[in-house]
């Protein structure tokens, strides 16, 4: 599945946090034909797209991602974040809740679901 000990997922994170997103994207795609399951494969791929300005892709990755594995709040929340720079609050306020609902102490979804609150 998803190993992030893979040294082709290394090379994608590397060149990722370089910001050389055509590299790592195309690793990330690279590891997903291999592995179409590949939850950190979907995921980082998500954040390239993210990053990239395409949204829609960036959360048909994360949605993914999320369904390989539902207990993965860092994916919730990156998930949470992108649908709230897109202006879908609902739902962005939704999966802020979903990881609080999972882990009550998360600093950043408590934090982000105060900015909602403060909002209305």
């Amino acid at each position: 599945m998803g190993n992030p000990e893979n040294p082709i997922m290394t090379r994608g994170i590397a060149y990722k946090v370089e910001g050389k997103y055509d590299e790592a994207m195309a690793d990330f795609q690279h590891i997903l034909a291999q592995d179409s399951n590949s939850i950190e494969g979907h995921y980082q791929l998500g954040l390239v797209y993210g990053f990239i300005g395409m949204f829609d892709e960036s959360i048909e990755e994360l949605l993914r991602a999320m369904s390989l594995e539902e207990s993965r709040l860092d994916i919730r929340y990156d998930l949470a974040m992108t649908y709230s720079m897109l202006g879908m609050y609902d739902e962005a306020k939704q999966s802020f809740e979903e990881v609080l609902q999972r882990d009550p102490e998360h600093k950043k979804a408590k934090e982000q679901i105060a900015f909602f609150a403060s909002m209305a």
